[in-house]
């Protein structure tokens, strides 16, 4: 199958992940404050078909969802309804069950759940609200722990989709996000890979270099490292690094992902306009990442921290 990226050129350097918009907590420093006050379903779907608005009109062409994201898929479908833009691609993703019933402080806001039951029921969601707008599914989260890349069903349910015409993925998460990596390329049948990758996390780039080698696409996540990459909580190196090269460091930072030469598309995660318009300013930075090396944390160092962070 051709790869869902060489065959989709429009796709562009940054798309736009709705995980921090389509519920009304989320991980990411300083959540509440993007959202404001008003978190009812109405408000933010207006709020998301705002931002989404703002990120076609600069150029923005992937957008990624997950039926865990509350009603992600919901709002972006409501959006291609009403806009009908005719150059976008839309991922998904299916594995975790959104549980938070629009709480804030839902404990556990989502339960991962990678049975085949839970792929063909989700996917059947998905395509319900995205129809044929929906280009890519992802196993969310997969990692070596968790066996779905050895679940010989979801193998060939994954297969059989793949058949149908959608591209297929893979997220991975953990400090063993190289191995889920390798193993996917063992077992073929993937276009895509996404996968945590910033200043701070860089455990997996060798894994990412052989997946664009073997020609699928990848994508880069949490880029910004929930907010610790940005003004909201960036190590002073990183700031004074941003200054001095004249823009902000969430910028910097996204610039850095954009560097690497195995990455297609980096994610922002921004959850209001002006942080998205922060973001995108990366594409005009240059960066050398060799100079900020001090940023990078051990693996498991990093991974701990992110478990600790608060929904809000």
């Amino acid at each position: 199958m051709t790869s869902l990226w060489s065959s989709r050129p429009e796709i562009g350097s940054i798309g736009l992940g709705l995980a921090a918009l389509g519920r009304p907590g989320y991980l990411n420093l300083g959540h509440r404050g993007d959202l404001g006050d008003d978190r009812s379903v109405e408000a933010l779907r207006t709020h998301t078909h705002r931002v989404l608005d703002v990120a076609h009109a600069a150029g923005v062409r992937y957008f990624d969802a997950a039926r865990s994201y509350g009603r992600a898929e919901e709002f972006l479908a409501s959006w291609l309804e009403l806009r009908a833009p005719a150059d976008v691609t839309v991922g998904s993703k299916w594995g975790y069950v959104y549980t938070a019933d629009w709480k804030v402080d839902a404990d556990p806001p989502e339960v991962k759940d990678l049975s085949v039951e839970n792929l063909r029921r989700q996917a059947a969601e998905s395509r319900t609200l995205l129809g044929p707008a929906i280009d890519l599914y992802q196993i969310h989260s997969a990692t070596i722990q968790s066996g779905v890349l050895e679940d010989g069903e979801v193998v060939e349910e994954l297969a059989r989709l793949r058949a149908g015409g959608l591209c297929i993925g893979l997220s991975v998460s953990g400090p063993e996000q190289s191995q889920a990596i390798e193993r996917a390329l063992e077992l073929g049948g993937f276009d895509t890979v996404q996968a945590t990758w910033n200043l701070h996390e860089r455990s997996a780039e060798t894994a990412l270099a052989a997946a664009h080698d073997a020609g699928l696409g990848v994508i880069v996540k949490e880029a910004l490292a929930n907010g610790r990459l940005t003004a909201r909580g960036a190590d002073p190196r990183l700031t004074s690094a941003a200054t001095a090269a004249g823009t902000t460091p969430d910028a910097l930072a996204i610039a850095a992902v954009l560097a690497q030469p195995w990455v297609d598309v980096v994610l922002s995660g921004a959850a209001s306009v002006s942080t998205l318009e922060s973001n995108l300013a990366a594409r005009e930075v240059q960066v050398d990442v060799s100079e900020l090396d001090g940023l990078r944390e051990p693996g498991d160092e990093y991974w701990k921290r992110r478990s600790s962070m608060a929904w809000n």
